[in-house]
């Protein structure tokens, strides 16, 4: 393992600190409870002179605006942010399941394909020795001392010692590609995190402000945000269980295909890669998929600024690719020429 890193604790973290921050909403209270007296007296004030300057019957019921925005305030945490969270949260804990199941599927099949694998290598006498031990030490027990022997038991040696590496080379190059995989969903999630932390404690002064002529709209824009922004970990959960759901189906038919006694196990995994780097990068439009749910405007430049960090990111990725494979391969290869010579 690259790193020995609990990425599920570090989520949990998360929901910790969000629920930890909640309580500062009531320190924000009580300047909004002054912010929002102060717009429902001007405001109230406006619409009932403008009322009696025109000789017309008083409206009551706009007036009831201001008065049902400060009782939201009072009880921010609980009426305001306890409503959106439970109304949410079966969301979350559907798409959580969904992603469960997918993953244990995706673990079973993999177990199964790599017995499979190790089965058919074993199945194969030219490939026996390479995985197994008993098979290694059957040919080199048949081999004499003869130069030919000898030279085709250092050639065993070799081609065991290249086998290994290749091996090692992937396994390491695919824990990478999880570790970052893995990464990319946890800065989505950090940043979800922090920008939940601030609407929330600063939601009260947000629907202070809307009290005021020509401010209305900021309520409606902070109950946008604030429910686009926490749909970021559903459609994460959902994008996590269809590349899951891929993965099941590869294989589903890898373990199809290793059925076969004739078949011969391409180990390299290049499809499982390939699927990995779209994942890291697919994780940064999350935000952008999110924000098709519903519209939340002024997130346009935070949308662009995380769609060109994935595509940097995505660079990354291939460039390690590119170099990780092309030294690997340089190595063996030249282990393999010298082998020979």
């Amino acid at each position: 393992m690259l790193l020995a890193i609990e990425f599920d604790n570090l989520h949990q973290i998360l929901r910790s600190l969000y629920t930890d921050m909640m309580p500062l909403c009531a320190n924000m209270a009580g300047v909004a409870k002054g912010i929002a007296g102060l717009g429902a007296l001007f405001y109230v004030a406006a619409k009932v002179w403008q009322s009696l300057a025109s000789a017309e019957p008083i409206d009551v019921y706009p007036l009831l605006r201001p008065f049902v925005i400060g009782f939201c305030i009072m009880f921010f945490p609980t009426f305001v942010l306890g409503t959106i969270n439970s109304v949410m949260s079966p969301v979350v804990k559907g798409c959580n399941n969904m992603l469960e199941t997918q993953t244990f599927d995706m673990n079973a099949y993999r177990e199964q394909k790599d017995k499979l694998e190790y089965e058919a290598m074993v199945r194969n006498p030219e490939t026996a020795y390479l995985v197994s031990d008993e098979a290694f030490d059957k040919q080199i027990d048949e081999l004499g001392w003869s130069a030919k022997d000898i030279a085709t038991m250092g050639g065993m040696y070799m081609d065991r010692a290249a086998h290994n590496i290749k091996q090692s080379v992937r396994d390491w190059f695919r824990e990478l590609l999880e570790l970052l995989f893995q990464s990319a969903a946890l800065v989505i999630d950090t940043i979800r995190t922090f920008f939940l932390i601030v609407l929330s404690i600063l939601g009260p002064i947000a629907f202070a402000i809307s009290v005021y002529d020509g401010f209305q709209a900021t309520l409606t824009q902070w109950i946008t945000r604030y429910i686009s922004v926490y749909l970021w970990l559903p459609v994460s959960d959902l994008f996590s269980s269809i590349l899951a759901r891929i993965q099941v189906l590869m294989l589903q038919k890898d373990i199809q295909e290793l059925s076969d006694p004739n078949f011969v196990p391409d180990s390299s995994n290049s499809v499982y890669i390939i699927f990995m780097i779209i994942g890291i990068i697919g994780y940064f439009t999350i935000p952008t998929v999110s924000n098709w749910i519903i519209q939340a405007g002024g997130m346009g430049n935070m949308s662009r600024n995380i769609n060109s960090a994935a595509n940097k990111t995505g660079s990354g990725v291939g460039a390690v690719a590119g170099a990780a494979t092309g030294n690997a391969g340089g190595r063996v290869g030249g282990k393999l020429i010298k082998s020979n010579q």
